[in-house]
């Protein structure tokens, strides 16, 4: 059965831009690579932490939402445990209200992005 998730990653702040990048996309091509379809991804880009993990106070952050099959997530979070890159994670099923959700706030940050893009004009 076919499921809508989210998971959100933190990778260790000692990642360079282009190892960031590869890990999302061992990650992105992983679900793909399941017969699952990635709807939208999003870097939170480098944050402090709520607390210290493995003695690092900062990390970088990287959201997918994805559809697969219910099973995956298993296989998914067996991934993230076994990379040493990845210092929390967490993957969860969106129900219809939480898709929903996800959906407007997609619309939203589109919109204000393009209003941001919009030429100035100045009477």
């Amino acid at each position: 059965m076919v499921q809508k998730y989210e998971t959100v990653f933190i990778a260790t702040p000692v990642l360079s831009e282009t190892q960031m990048k590869e890990a999302v996309a061992k990650y992105t091509k992983l679900i793909e690579e399941n017969g699952g379809k990635v709807v939208y991804e999003e870097d939170w880009g480098l944050r402090q932490l709520a607390y210290p993990i493995q003695h690092k106070t900062t990390g970088f952050y990287y959201l997918i939402e994805f559809e697969a099959d219910t099973q995956f997530v298993a296989t998914l979070e067996t991934q993230y445990h076994r990379d040493e890159r990845i210092i929390r994670y967490l993957t969860v099923a969106l129900d219809k209200d939480a898709a929903a959700y996800a959906e407007k706030r997609r619309a939203n940050k589109a919109a204000k992005a393009a209003a941001s893009d919009a030429p100035i004009v100045e009477e």
